[in-house]
């Protein structure tokens, strides 16, 4: 008798970072995440995260708030400004160039307002505390992962008010010289995404894609999606 058809695929596991100077803490962050996601590596410190990123394309970083070398913030930084000149720090060992930059997930003891809005302002997609539970924190990660912002309820009140208090962004002349797919091209560019993945994402021809591309770089005056992605990261449009 022939075995029954599977209905669906298993889902695939997020695949995580973890990043905190404590060895302690993240053996106890590994063995809780280890039922729901896929830990992919640790590092202690800025350096080594940034080179562990390059190298295993993480989902999701798990990022530890203060730690010497800039802690969280210039973590963040340096992949950004990695994706955005083209220089990996692993440039013999990483993958594909255009993998697509992780989402950052804030862990930390702190729940001071300014480490909070500083990280996010920073890039990071949300910010929980160490007092969380295994599962919430698998939860917690696989909802970054699919886009979303999340923080310990606690603190979502003090990135309101920052974001709330925010002046409106001034018009920027050279942006609204893109179509709105244009716009869309470049923050994805901006991203580290291939042509082909820009593509796939956007439900259209890979030579539609190079053809935005070239008319963005005519547009801003630009030679390569280098200078692209630089461009955008200047300007906060990688969201």
């Amino acid at each position: 008798m022939s075995e029954p058809a599977k209905s669906s695929e298993a889902k695939q596991q997020v695949r995580v970072a973890i990043v905190d100077d404590h060895a302690i803490f993240r053996a106890g962050v590994r063995a809780e995440l280890v039922a729901g996601v896929e830990v992919v590596g640790e590092a202690d410190g800025v350096g080594d995260a940034v080179l562990l990123i390059a190298r295993t394309s993480p989902d999701v970083v798990l990022l530890d708030v203060h730690m010497p070398g800039g802690g969280g913030i210039e973590v963040i930084r340096r992949v950004h400004e990695a994706a955005a000149t083209g220089n990996s720090p692993e440039a013999t060992t990483s993958p594909d160039s255009g993998a697509a930059l992780p989402r950052f997930l804030a862990l930390s003891v702190s729940d001071d307002p300014e480490d909070v809005v500083s990280v996010i302002r920073a890039g990071a997609r949300g910010y929980v505390t160490k007092s969380i539970s295994g599962p919430d924190l698998i939860d917690a990660i696989e909802r970054v992962d699919q886009g979303d912002a999340v923080f310990s309820p606690q603190l979502a009140g003090f990135v309101l008010d920052a974001f709330a208090g925010a002046t409106a962004p001034e018009e920027d002349d050279e942006l609204d010289l893109l179509t709105p797919r244009e716009q869309e091209v470049l923050r994805l560019i901006a991203r580290g995404y291939m042509y082909k993945e820009i593509a796939r994402r956007l439900g259209i021809s890979v030579k539609t894609v190079e053809a935005h591309t070239s008319s963005t770089l005519r547009k801003l005056q630009l030679s390569s999606r280098h200078e692209l992605a630089r461009w955008a990261t200047e300007r906060d449009l990688l969201d």
